[in-house]
């Protein structure tokens, strides 16, 4: 079983950066595949970004490319989400999410595919 803790989100003004990180605790963390999902009022959760079991491989929604990056450091058994340039419509509530895979390629896009979840941590950008 794999717990998971976002934190790091706050509110910003457009334009600006933030950094959210995920710990999580109970497995072995390096045979998790992990994803950063989010959450905007009356939306549904969508994909943001996710990255392999070894952090070789990264992948991310349109919407974020060139401005968000995902990382990960298995020996601190954390994963992080930088955000730069953030707007708007980034304002949502993000979710941190694993599942156990050692594939060498970015596999799980949709939120049915993990099985572990956090509790979420609010982005709010202003404008």
């Amino acid at each position: 079983q794999v717990q998971l803790v976002e934190s790091g989100g706050e509110s910003v003004q457009a334009g600006g950066s933030l950094r959210l990180s995920c710990a999580a605790s109970g497995g072995t963390f390096s045979r998790y595949a992990m994803g950063w999902f989010r959450q905007a009022p009356g939306k549904e959760r969508e994909f943001v970004a996710a990255i392999t079991y070894s952090g070789g491989r990264t992948d991310y929604a349109d919407s974020v490319k060139g401005r968000f990056t995902i990382s990960r450091d298995n020996a601190k058994n954390m994963v992080y989400l930088q955000m730069n340039s953030l707007k708007p419509e980034d304002t949502a509530v993000y979710y941190c999410a694993a599942v156990r895979g050692t594939y060498s390629s970015v596999r799980y896009y949709r939120p049915d595919d993990y099985d572990y979840w956090g509790q979420g941590t609010q982005v709010t950008v202003s404008s």
